[in-house]
């Protein structure tokens, strides 16, 4: 008899929603019927229930699926348990043997390599899962092309820069990756790269090939006692702190999010990003490609840095200006690099960086060892499978399907919740970390009617995002945020207000940390921060004890200014000359005269000229650009 399982896919549903699941199984001739009955057009049924139904019912055999055409008020999908179907598999790019015999052992497999983008959408839509590595782009045309059977993509590794996840979740595909298979090999990898160019150990070999003996020319320094910041203390980041002790070193790290007791449990010292950088002889780069830390590492930063510091990067190419750093390269400022990974691999063949004599570089080996390799292969197929049986995976890293008329009601309040909590994190300040973050959310409905696990998934994701490599979702978000040591409590408070809105106002505060901006502060210590939906688009309507009202669009600048007449000319002025374009200004004052927070919308990111000359604007007596 075919076994049938409920999945937790289920959850996808919230309890008011008017739809209802029926398992009928007719034990006579060994079908299986599910019925799925929803107050949805026939084309909302077959683009959103229909992916979860498919997913949601097992038997243990897998069995295909057929849809019924009529979709107006039921869809029976029907599943021949004697049919045997066994799921398939496409792996476009090599795969470690154990993985592909457990992926075997599940479903077909498919191993076709090296398929052009063509070949790839000729090929997508005879598969239920694909697997690839960094060098297979999974791009919207894919997933139109597999006609909504595409179940899950595997990202063999941690970096999902090549999926189009937004389409991905568009077309109902759950998308998983493998962030921890790799982590040794990785610090490994790192580590080896500092013992080789301290010691000029490429140096050496190449002139000894080249049939020289030039022991002089290649005097290096010892690691013993020199520092070593580690910027990002995630997985990786740790591992090389670790080793660094080992080898002799005095390590310090930078990680906004990292916890301090954590570090100090492996003698490593949380710093701030510039005390790290002035202060370390080896800097070791292990933060994720984000939009905060795009081209971290540029002429200003090398230049706070002492002369002769010697850099590494296995992380990802673009955090590093790579003509800044030639040029921090031949003034000296910079003494050699160590690099992995480049802004464009494979890198041009004349690049001035990878032929710069005081660089060493490989060709992105940073997992590449033997037993990286097989633990990624069992990771991404442990997930593969997993999302084939309908089971929620830790590592999925973009959201579940949500019904439209929930979402619909949701979106301007998610929108906040993320935004809110992307502002939160910038009013952050120092290398402590953040451990404790409470959501306050008031509301006229009942406590217990107010589902809120989506709008705190869209708070971490707004949080941990900026400055991570964590993608955060309905499905991870609890899971991410405890890993990294963040604890997030809510509060939900019944107000006079309408019940036809779901949330009348957001509250983000954190607490035990510094902030850089010191009006941010709640007079119990706090970073807080509130916002609500207005028209549709949500406002930012309380800084610390401060009202305002302030639109969440583009970017902004936030002053702390005696209140007297002209600061709006002046910071105009300023913002003006440098071609910065303004879409508002709002000032809050306690009383006038006194003190006033002028809040400031631009559209671009203002530069550091513009910045400078309103930090010399004698009335503000602090200001923070935040970006949105």
């Amino acid at each position: 008899m075919a076994k049938s399982i409920f999945s937790p896919c289920f959850t996808s549903f919230p309890s008011h929603q008017n739809s209802t699941f029926s398992l009928l199984s007719c034990l006579a001739n060994r079908t299986i019927f599910f019925k799925v009955s929803c107050n949805f057009s026939s084309q909302s049924l077959s683009s959103r229930c229909l992916p979860i139904a498919t997913c949601a019912l097992k038997t243990a055999e897998y069995s295909h699926v057929t849809k019924s055409r009529d979709l107006v008020d039921e869809t029976t999908v029907s599943l021949e348990a004697g049919a045997r179907v066994r799921p398939t598999i496409l792996v476009s790019e090599k795969l470690g043997e154990t993985g592909l015999e457990l992926l075997r052992s599940f479903g077909t497999v498919d191993c076709s390599y090296d398929l052009s983008p063509q070949q790839l959408c000729e090929k997508i839509s005879s598969f239920d899962a694909l697997i690839v590595r960094s060098g297979t782009k999974v791009t919207r045309q894919v997933f139109e092309a597999a006609n909504r059977r595409l179940k899950v993509v595997g990202r063999a590794g941690v970096g999902i820069d090549n999926v189009d996840l937004q389409a991905a979740t568009q077309f109902g595909c759950l998308v998983v990756n493998a962030p921890t298979a790799n982590t040794v090999a990785a610090a490994e990898h790192a580590i080896a790269l500092i013992a080789a160019m301290a010691r000029n150990i490429a140096q050496a070999d190449a002139s000894m090939k080249a049939g020289k003996w030039e022991r002089n020319k290649y005097v290096g320094v010892s690691l013993v006692g020199k520092t070593l910041a580690v910027m990002g203390f995630g997985k990786v980041g740790t591992e090389v702190a670790r080793r660094g002790k080992g080898l002799g070193m005095q390590v310090i790290a930078h990680d906004p999010y990292a916890p301090a007791d954590r570090a100090r449990a492996i003698g490593v010292d949380l710093v701030s990003f510039e005390h790290a950088i002035s202060t370390a002889d080896f800097i070791s780069l292990h933060m994720p490609l984000t939009p905060t830390t795009s081209k971290i590492f540029n002429d200003d930063t090398f230049g706070k840095m002492k002369k002769g510091v010697r850099i590494i990067n296995v992380a990802r190419g673009g955090v590093i200006d790579e003509e800044a750093l030639v040029r921090a390269l031949d003034c000296g400022k910079v003494a050699q690099a160590a690099l992995d990974v480049f802004t464009e691999e494979p890198p041009a063949n004349d690049s001035r960086l990878v032929q710069h004599k005081s660089v060493i570089v490989t060709p992105h080996l940073g997992a590449s060892t033997k037993e990286a390799q097989e633990g990624v292969a069992i990771e991404i197929a442990e997930a593969v499978v997993g999302a084939l049986k309908g089971e929620l995976s830790a590592t999925a890293v973009n959201a579940p399907m949500v019904p439209q008329e929930v979402l619909a009601e949701l979106a301007p309040y998610v929108v906040l919740a993320e935004k809110l909590g992307r502002l939160a994190v910038q009013l952050v300040a120092g290398g402590s970390g953040i451990k404790s973050v409470k959501v306050v959310y008031q509301s006229g409905r009942d406590p217990d009617d107010l589902d809120t696990r989506l709008l705190r998934a869209m708070i971490t994701k707004g949080i941990i995002e900026p400055i991570s490599s964590s993608f955060i979702n309905l499905v991870n978000a609890d899971f991410t945020a405890k890993e990294k040591g963040l604890r997030i409590s809510e509060e939900r408070m019944s107000v006079d207000a309408s019940p036809e809105l779901p949330v009348r106002s957001i509250q983000v505060l954190i607490s035990n940390v510094e902030s850089k901006f010191a009006s941010a502060i709640s007079e119990n210590g706090e970073i807080s921060i509130e916002g609500k939906v207005k028209y549709g688009v949500p406002h930012l309507t309380r800084i610390g004890s401060f009202d305002v009202d302030v639109s969440l669009e583009g970017n902004l600048i936030l002053c702390r200014q005696v209140d007297q007449p002209g600061m709006i000319g002046q910071v105009g002025n300023i913002l003006g000359e440098g071609n910065i374009n303004v879409s508002f200004m709002s000032v809050a004052r306690t009383v006038g005269r006194k003190k006033a927070i002028m809040a400031i919308g631009v559209d671009e990111e203002a530069d550091n000229e513009a910045l400078r000359k309103i930090g010399t604007v004698a009335a503000i007596e602090e200001f923070v650009f935040l970006k949105l």
